[in-house]
């Protein structure tokens, strides 16, 4: 396994795996985030420097923490305490953990090399206190790389307090490796019927949601652009996805989800031990940024956040995302890249 290391401006990194048959995966200490993944075509979206990334959108590529999702109001209870962490004051909601969070750290990191495999482990802490969150929070995030093309990330997370963890990763596909191509051709398969409504400051309304026969049913293939023009009142009201997903399995030796590109050439599959993926279809519309000399299209790219469903520290139903100091975390997602012949 090939690796290297460079500057990537701020004071950040950029450390690049690549296996034997040329296949990349490029992470940086700046948010312990994905930057490049693929072989001769790029398969993610994202930016060539950490000032991009710092100026344009923080979240992209990004381990996502201590919260994926909102919390509402920034309010929750745990053990009889009430709690309330920072807010957006444009929303009055937590999202992603609060302001200048895990995606805006300068994560330590070491590589560990192996026959089969490589890793980047990203370590930080998240002091007691921080944006109103209890329990110092030591979190490690880790990128492997394996011959056979397969991007696993693992995240654990341990604390000396009752707490709330619930981590992710904001990756964004788009399997054509241009930006200003939308997803639309793109085929999806998802093992999910149930989805979580959410209302139109993106919170979960607390239903659990049948998606059989609806814009969001994905357990027969079918291509992206389908569902964007299903009419669908939860779909409508954002002009594409931004919804958690319960998925039937969440087993890392069955997939959850396939995502294929218009061509045929490339297949990702995903596996996670999570029990829900938030998936978003970059609903940015005329707003989506610069990105590698191109500008990003309304969806432009494609999420697969692995997590507890956001929400789910007021709707038991969702799951837990409590951990004390004796029960740590620990969870896997695994993305499989399959390239073939172009039909």
């Amino acid at each position: 396994m090939k690796i290297s290391e460079k500057d990537f401006g701020k004071g950040y990194h950029l450390i690049t795996l690549e296996n034997e048959h040329g296949f990349r995966l490029s992470v940086s200490d700046l948010g312990a985030r994905i930057v490049r993944l693929g072989k001769d075509t790029e398969l993610i979206l994202g930016f060539d420097s950490a000032e991009e990334y710092l100026e344009k959108d923080p979240y992209i590529g990004a381990s996502i923490g201590r919260t994926a999702g909102r919390i509402q109001h920034g309010h929750f209870t745990l053990a009889g305490k009430n709690y309330q962490v920072e807010t957006d004051p444009a929303t009055g909601h937590t999202l992603h953990g609060g302001p200048a969070s895990f995606e805006a750290k300068k994560w330590e990191y070491t590589i560990e090399d192996g026959e089969e495999e490589t890793s980047v482990l990203f370590k930080t802490l998240s002091p007691d206190g921080e944006y109103g969150f209890p329990g110092n929070l030591t979190v490690e995030v880790r990128y492997t790389l394996t011959k056979d093309n397969v991007w696993r990330l693992t995240t654990k997370g341990t604390t000396d307090q009752l707490t709330l963890f619930n981590p992710t990763n904001h990756v964004y596909f788009n399997l054509t490796g241009d930006p200003a191509q939308s997803i639309d051709e793109h085929t999806l398969w998802l093992n999910s019927d149930h989805f979580a409504p959410v209302g139109t400051d993106v919170l979960p309304t607390g239903e659990i949601a049948k998606s059989t026969g609806s814009a969001f049913d994905f357990q027969t293939p079918r291509k992206l652009g389908d569902a964007f023009a299903a009419s669908d009142e939860q779909k409508d009201q954002f002009g594409g996805f931004d919804h958690p997903f319960f998925l039937k399995e969440h087993i890392l030796e069955n997939p959850a989800a396939k995502l294929t590109s218009p061509d045929g050439s490339v297949e990702v599959e995903m596996s996670t031990d999570a029990p829900s993926v938030v998936i978003f279809s970059a609903n940015f519309g005329e707003d989506g940024p610069e990105m590698r000399g191109s500008k990003l299209v309304n969806h432009g790219g494609i999420t697969f956040e692995t997590q507890v469903a956001p929400g789910a520290e007021q709707f038991p139903d969702f799951g837990s995302i409590a951990i004390a100091p004796m029960q740590p975390f620990e969870s896997a997602t695994e993305f499989k890249i399959k390239l073939k012949e172009a039909n």
